[in-house]
């Protein structure tokens, strides 16, 4: 079974301390620590998700993934839109959902970023 809108909202908010947010209405999943790391919504009956990413291995994954875009809505040197197609292995959407975090959490100043070695 692919990796549909449900489990990748629940990978989401797996992350430490990740918050789920609705500030662009009700049909579009926004998951936060700080800030954004992960938009999550569906169009036409297929999940998308918008995950931050590397510059040089976003258009990398674009290169190798046709259901990867690039951000919808978003910088798209920054950002890229992956479609819940089944086209893209789960571990490789579980990476890249994992790797959106962990660059929002560095660029968080110090003090507000989630204790992850304790």
């Amino acid at each position: 079974m692919a990796f549909d809108f449900q489990q990748c909202r629940d990978y989401c908010l797996m992350q430490l301390q990740s918050v789920e947010d609705f500030p662009f209405g009700p049909d579009i999943y926004v998951y936060k620590v700080g800030k954004i790391f992960a938009i999550l919504s569906e169009q036409d009956g297929v999940a998308r998700v918008n995950l931050k990413c590397d510059p040089a291995e976003a258009v990398m994954l674009r290169d190798i993934f046709p259901a990867i875009t690039p951000g919808y809505h978003m910088n798209k040197q920054h950002w890229n839109t992956v479609l819940l197609d089944g086209s893209v292995p789960d571990n490789e959407i579980k990476r890249q959902i994992e790797n959106s975090y962990q660059l929002i959490v560095n660029s968080l100043p110090k003090a507000k970023r989630p204790l992850l070695t304790q």
